[in-house]
């Protein structure tokens, strides 16, 4: 806390936006060791059960971005404190009702992070979910106390792809699991490196985040990476990313004029 007191008192008037962790949600694929580090600077032991202790050190996170944003009101009451979310919207692989079940609960898995930013507490669906699996997370009165008075002030977001799920024999209960969950998606092209090019997606995430939590929303992040040819002049000739771009752009658009999701 000290940290962001310092910078919320020496920048106050010359910033008036402020994100606390970048794509914080990322951990939800704990399996894999990038994102934990990253998002949360975990390094998991040897045969250690990853799950809870994603938890609890995206609950220790949670907590510290709220008394960020309590911190920040005290300092100025003018600055805006925001999230930041990495969006990848999950549709169900077909209509299927277990395909439809299990793209909800995967959305539940990846996007619980902004329910306790933006309402200062952890949704039902999740509480059972610990429950379920025996997870008993160390949360204490003070805790819950900053997570109420620390919600943010806007939703800022990256946005490059979507993703695709569908139920399996093997999985009754729908549980998500990042690793083994997604499926491609035949129905949207894909980029050099497997990453799905849906502009639609866009238009979509703006509206379910508008739907669940109605506040202002940022788009911090978005583009596109290939494997660029370099001309002999230095050039680059990448229409297919002013096109990626554009497409986006005019999805962008429709929310805002279309659906009226900002």
């Amino acid at each position: 806390m000290r940290f962001a007191r310092v910078v919320f008192t020496r920048y106050q008037h010359k910033v008036k936006y402020w994100m606390t962790f970048n794509e914080i949600n990322n951990q939800a694929n704990f399996h894999e060791d990038f994102a934990p580090f990253t998002n949360s600077g975990l390094k998991y032991l040897p045969d250690e059960d990853r799950e809870p202790v994603m938890y609890q050190a995206a609950h220790y996170e949670l907590v510290a971005s709220a008394l960020a944003v309590k911190a920040a009101r005290e300092i100025n009451p003018a600055l805006q404190i925001g999230c930041m979310i990495a969006m990848c919207p999950i549709y169900p692989l077909t209509c299927a009702p277990d395909d439809m079940m299990m793209a909800m609960n995967a959305m539940h898995r990846r996007y619980w992070f902004t329910d306790v930013h933006v309402r200062g507490r952890y949704p039902q669906h999740l509480l059972n979910y610990f429950a379920r699996r025996g997870f008993t997370l160390d949360i204490t009165e003070a805790d819950r106390q900053a997570l109420t008075e620390g919600c943010v002030d806007y939703i800022g977001f990256s946005y490059y792809m979507s993703f695709a799920t569908k139920a399996t024999e093997d999985n009754p209960l729908l549980d998500y699991d990042e690793t083994t969950s997604l499926v491609s998606n035949p129905y949207v092209k894909k980029s050099d490196w497997g990453w799905q090019i849906d502009p639609v997606g866009l238009r979509y995430s703006l509206n379910w985040f508008w739907d669940h939590y109605q506040l202002p929303l940022f788009i911090v992040e978005n583009g596109f990476g290939a494997i660029d040819v370099r001309e002999a002049d230095g050039s680059v000739n990448d229409q297919y990313r002013i096109d990626y771009l554009s497409a986006h752009i005019a999805e962008m658009k429709k929310a805002v004029v279309e659906d009226a999701s900002i």
